[in-house]
């Protein structure tokens, strides 16, 4: 597809888009940021691509920026709006799951791909890092709004902070991290459970990632309504009427994600 900072391949239902710029730890540029755009729309549109992963190639998940852009003269909002926040909400659109495989370190915006994920799966040597600190920013592309909502304000506060280094295994008692594997079992495990999502009612899935993203804004009231409203949409899908016809008949339902 004419990508140079990512590679992008899709087997069994799943889209796999790899960070590739392993001598620079995957360090976005914003070529990459217009690359992993086009990914992930061509991804939406693909009725064969029914979950996406992402992972990085090498040792390093992403470093975050590649600073060497990053000058006196930058205008850190305009460079927001421009490279970053057009990306987080391409994934908050696609209503279709998305896993960040975290194979190593994910710093600064590596750590904010991950947390704009659906699902965060880490290899025994992942590290997370909130590295915006150190250089004396504020953590952005969707930090400040995912991050207390997976752990709480106080330990959000904590991590953007003081910016250490949080190990996979203390990633997933503090809710940032779904599942931990060994390293060496990593990418088998990964595959395994994106599989199971692209095989699982995706139309269903994808109006639960709409919703959720909704209950945040909404009372009681409103939600109720629009719980009533996917669960119509829901009802009228290809998958809805297969898992009923599965569970009167006892045997394991086949769905086509329409």
């Amino acid at each position: 597809m004419g990508f140079e900072t990512i590679l992008y391949r899709v087997e069994n239902k799943v889209a796999w888009l790899t960070l590739n710029r392993p001598d620079k730890l995957n360090a976005f540029t914003e070529q990459m940021n217009k690359e992993i755009i086009k990914a992930l729309r061509t991804a939406g549109k693909d009725p064969d691509v029914r979950a996406v992963v992402f992972i990085g190639s090498g040792r390093a998940f992403s470093s975050g920026e590649d600073l060497a852009g990053v000058t006196e003269e930058t205008d850190h909002a305009e460079f927001l709006r421009k490279r970053y926040n057009p990306m987080i909400k391409e994934m908050a659109a696609l209503e279709k799951p998305i896993i960040s495989a975290v194979n190593g370190v994910a710093a600064g915006a590596g750590m904010s791909l991950a947390l704009a994920s659906d699902f965060r799966l880490a290899s025994e040597k992942a590290t997370f890092v909130e590295a915006f600190i150190h250089i004396g920013l504020v953590p952005d592309s969707g930090t400040l709004y995912y991050l207390p909502r997976l752990v709480g304000h106080a330990k959000a506060m904590e991590l953007a902070v003081f910016g250490d280094k949080v190990p996979a295994s203390k990633g997933k008692e503090l809710g940032l991290v779904n599942e931990v594997y060994s390293h060496e079992e990593f990418e088998t495990k990964v595959k395994e459970y994106a599989e199971r999502l692209a095989n699982m009612p995706t139309k269903a899935i994808g109006l639960i990632k709409r919703y959720l993203y909704k209950s945040w804004d909404y009372d009681l009231a409103e939600m109720l309504e629009f719980e009533a409203f996917a669960q119509r949409t829901a009802g009228k899908t290809q998958d809805h009427h297969e898992g009923m016809k599965a569970f009167f008949a006892k045997r394991q339902p086949s769905y086509s994600g329409k």
